[in-house]
């Protein structure tokens, strides 16, 4: 089982590598789903390329987000220059930028991100049939789960083990977007998730922000044990020493080696274990959602009752009885109550005096561990990974001196070459050379990137081999071998392929389809004359809720929905499947079951004339009460329950059948009077979803789609998105 670690800059790379992981992922600068990481530029990739495979290291690179046309067809040129030096692998949350990378480089690897939300085995052998080699699984899955998936699937599977949860599925949060422009789908989130909430117009929590997550040894062995290919990290925007420590961690887990996890003394916003073992609200920290550390204890006055050790040169910080920092200091001077002497350290139990606390803390939080933070840069100067070679030495009177070197790179080609010396071997007039000595002087790899795991010497009796001869025959060999190395992957990529434009066809009349949420709406709208009413289907199908998926309806959420229907024409792609190319269109040809296909809300009306005509109809959520997020857990327990932000935004809770929650935005996408532009658009159908409007209400959005007018609220369809 590999480890893949995050690199949001050089140093997070080369923490990650120093400690052992074999699989990096990282972006582009202005891709991405951590476009505000520093990332790296072009230039950089490519020394990250080299650095990474001369230790024995893959490198992944992250577009994970949605994509426009112009954006995909943009990205050849740099994408070209990273595939012909060897790049890895691509992790892609975008099914139209999946089938362009397959058409224009049918040998790079296909990684689908979380943000695809394939959470069931079904999905993900789909995805393996159009190109796809390996697949992120989303967090919210249990270990039954993910079991179930490596039982029915040969794809390489990738599961997060650490860092940061988003509460809302990834891929089907759309909070942020439709509030600002923001999106995460795009790699531009605000998170929302991380705000203090007021509930019911009462009191205030961090009620959608969850723990970070922190699996053990006992989560890691039991991963290990069903096959599971690859653990990821989370934490492309933490610090360097936070990368090392706990690609340390899992490392040393990973190889049955006693060890003990640092990283929450780095970076703490409270710990779980997920969704590994249940599904639980024990996830959630509606205290604070930010980074405060580890309590070091409670404050009285000037004086804390110590829980932890600390030393000189620690960072606290001051927190208010409502988690709220209010300051901090370094510690620079350690006063004991009732103990005068100059001190280094300071115990658990023991009392410490502080001089300028903040008024009103509570709490003492370290935020900056002396102790830990020296050690881990200790360690990184020591370790570094190196790549494994063979070595053979052939020494015989009168002929060259022969040194060979075998290895593979990370793509299983097979790497030799020999060195041989300029002068021929003489006999030993005095002491003869042994075996031991060349393999003493061979071994000596110093600073170089590799190791030597084995050789195999043959020397003739009573030879004489000077020990710079063997210096100078190795480093000639190791200078040949990096350079043959590096050779080994690079590649000529093919003549691009992209779509030819074909304009959009106007359209004369529009169709009007209806989603609604209770037996009640589909009642009124069929008393109205209306017909094509349908009832709202889940996001998310996941392993395990596989059988409560509904298979008859004609509006598919997911693509378990699409793959598994009993009907064999006439299904409709819901908005969320996040249809934003024509690639995606293109690809989607492939199920003739498909008729029609909802744009992605993220969209402009000016993104959506670049679409062009397609052979699957197009349609457009044209009202909604929008669904901002779909969160695995039931929050509210089945209560009505309204969070207003900061901005006196409302979002109202509901939770579904399954006992998810879904979070809605309190005022209304409208732009029913916007049909004749949404014919120009080449758009077929218009679509009206009902949440938890009353009738009257209803009454009110018939009356603005048959006159053309009343409220109009566009939301991105007017500003887009970053």
């Amino acid at each position: 089982m590999k480890i893949v670690a995050p690199a949001g800059n050089k140093e997070r790379l080369y923490a990650a590598i120093k400690a052992g992981a074999e699989e990096i992922y990282m972006g582009l600068q202005g891709f991405g789903a951590r476009r505000a990481a520093e990332n790296f530029t072009v230039e950089e990739f490519i020394e990250a390329l080299d650095y990474a495979h001369l230790r024995e290291s893959r490198i992944f690179l992250t577009l994970n987000t949605l994509m426009f046309k112009e954006e995909i067809e943009f990205l050849y040129c740099n994408l070209k220059k990273l595939y012909e030096h060897g790049l890895d692998a691509v992790i892609v949350q975008d099914l139209g930028l999946a089938n362009y990378l397959h058409q224009n480089f049918p040998d790079l690897e296909l990684h689908g991100s979380t943000q695809l939300s394939v959470a069931n085995h079904v999905e993900i052998n789909f995805l393996q049939s159009i190109g796809f080699t390996r697949v992120v699984l989303p967090r919210e899955l249990t270990f039954e789960e993910i079991k179930s998936i490596r039982e029915h699937t040969t794809i390489e599977l990738e599961v997060f083990v650490s860092g940061a949860l988003c509460i809302c599925y990834s891929g089907n949060c759309y909070l942020s977007s439709f509030l600002g422009g923001r999106s995460g789908n795009r790699g531009m989130c605000a998170q929302p998730c991380r705000k203090n909430y007021q509930i019911n117009q009462e009191n205030k929590s961090y009620f959608l922000s969850p723990k970070d997550q922190f699996l053990g040894e006992e989560e890691i062995q039991k991963l290990k044990a069903i096959g599971i290919d690859s653990i990821k990290l989370e934490g492309r925007m933490k610090e360097p020493n936070y990368v090392f420590t706990t690609v340390q961690y899992y490392r040393n887990l990973i190889d049955d080696i006693a060890t003990k996890e640092r990283s929450s003394s780095l970076f703490n916003r409270g710990y779980s274990k997920g969704y590994f073992y249940e599904k639980t609200s024990e996830i959630m920290n509606p205290l604070f959602s930010s980074n405060l550390g580890e309590r070091i204890g409670i404050i009285q006055g000037k004086e804390i009752r110590l829980e932890k050790d600390v030393i000189l040169g620690d960072g606290f910080s001051y927190v208010s009885s409502s988690f709220e920092k209010l300051g901090g200091c370094y510690l620079n001077q350690i006063i004991i109550k009732g103990n005068k002497e100059k001190r280094k350290k300071a115990f658990k139990g023991e009392i410490l005096i502080l001089k300028d606390v903040s008024r009103g803390s509570k709490y003492l939080y370290r935020s900056y561990s002396k102790e830990i933070q020296d050690s881990i840069e200790v360690e990184k100067k020591q370790q570094d990974k190196r790549k494994e070679i063979l070595a053979s030495f052939i020494g015989n009177i009168g002929e060259k001196a022969k040194l060979s070197i075998h290895t593979k790179n990370e793509w299983g080609k097979e790497i030799t070459l020999s060195v041989f010396s300029e002068e021929n071997l003489q006999n030993a007039n005095k002491k003869a050379t042994t075996k031991e000595e060349v393999f003493q002087k061979i071994s000596e790899l110093g600073n170089t990137s590799f190791y030597l795991k084995n050789i195999e010497i043959e020397l003739e009796e009573n030879i004489f081999i000077p020990a710079s001869l063997l210096k100078s025959l190795k480093r000639f060999a190791i200078e040949k071998l990096e350079k043959k190395l590096l050779e080994s992957y690079l590649r000529i990529a093919p003549k691009e392929w992209k779509l030819s434009s074909i304009p959009n066809e106007k359209i004369d009349d529009l169709d009007f389809f209806f989603i609604v949420r209770t037996e009640k709406q589909k009642q009124y709208l069929e008393e109205k004359g209306y017909s094509n009413i349908f009832y709202r289907s889940y996001d998310i199908a996941s392993e395990g809720e596989l059988e409560k998926q509904n298979l008859d309806t004609l509006v598919a959420a997911n693509f378990y929905q699409i793959l598994k229907n009993r009907n064999t024409s006439g299904i409709i792609g819901n908005w969320n499947l996040n249809i934003s190319n024509p690639y995606t269109f293109e690809l989607l040809e492939r199920l003739p079951q498909l008729d029609l296909l909802m744009l992605s809300p993220e969209m402009s009306f000016e993104k959506m004339k670049n679409i062009g005509a397609t052979k699957q109809k197009k349609a457009i959520l044209a009202y909604s009460k929008l669904r901002g997020m779909y969160i695995e857990l039931d929050l509210i327990k089945g209560k009505n329950t309204i969070l207003q932000n900061q901005e006196n935004d409302n979002f109202h809770l509901k939770t579904n059948a399954l006992g998810h929650t879904e979070v809605y935005l309190e005022e209304a996408l409208n732009i029913l009077s916007k049909q004749n532009l949404i014919k120009e658009l080449g758009i077929s159908v218009i679509v009206i979803e009902f949440t938890y409007e009353t009738l009257q209400e209803i009454d009110l959005v018939l009356q603005e789609l048959r006159e053309k007018k009343g409220r109009y609220k566009a939301y991105n369809y007017e500003r887009g998105v970053y």
